[in-house]
């Protein structure tokens, strides 16, 4: 396993955290200070920004798989998982301007060839997922998972927010937070797939190295 210098994970920290940091500035310029009231519908910036991250996860996974052929198995399952949430993520502009259930079909589209290919590939599965349980890459999708499908489901229950608010809840205070977590969670696996890209990039380099 190639091993990361301080420098160059310190550096690309600082560059995560400027994109924590200009997104949060957008979130707040555009969508909490949006003309009338805040906006955290499904044509908000908040909304259409988890899109696009989805969507750049997923072609940077099939960068992986296609251009640098390495981690095939495992690149092919996270763009799968990545583009099912990118269809889910729309499933409102499907079902409206395609048809109803348009995004549930897209869904078992994507899933099932993909599972398919990875269950027939299981033992290329293993060894892929031996070179990046332990890396950086890895450890920022598990945290961008559980706080995007876990932590901000949980954080965006009605419940929670009634009992905080009592008789003063309003319904924007709950989309905003839910909304802010997810694209949070978004944000981790964005730089979860460019560290994985990063790690594909110097396993195939280690490969091309002759032998010492």
């Amino acid at each position: 396993m190639p091993i990361l210098s301080f420098r160059a994970v310190a550096l690309r920290a600082g560059i995560y955290v400027l994109i924590l940091a200009g997104l949060m500035q957008i979130v707040m310029t555009v969508d909490a200070r949006h003309a009338g009231a805040p906006d955290f519908s499904e044509t908000s910036l908040t909304e259409l920004t988890q899109a696009a991250l989805l969507l750049l996860c997923t072609i940077l996974m099939l960068v992986i798989r296609q251009r640098y052929r390495v981690l095939r198995s495992v690149s092919l399952l996270m763009a799968a998982f990545f583009a099912i949430s990118f269809v889910r993520e729309n499933d409102q502009w499907l079902d409206a301007y395609a048809f109803d259930g348009a995004w549930e079909c897209l869904v078992v589209l994507l899933a099932l060839p993909a599972l398919a290919l990875v269950i027939r590939a299981r033992r290329d599965f293993l060894e892929e997922f031996s070179l990046i349980a332990n890396s950086l890459g890895f450890g920022l999708f598990a945290g961008g998972f559980l706080t995007t499908y876990v932590f901000s489901r949980l954080y965006g229950r009605s419940e929670l927010w009634q009992a905080l608010m009592g008789e003063h809840y309003l319904r924007i205070v709950k989309d905003a937070a839910e909304e802010i977590t997810e694209l949070a969670g978004y944000s981790l696996l964005l730089f979860a797939s460019l560290e994985l890209l990063l790690l594909a990039r110097r396993l195939r380099d280690n490969r091309r190295s002759p032998p010492a």
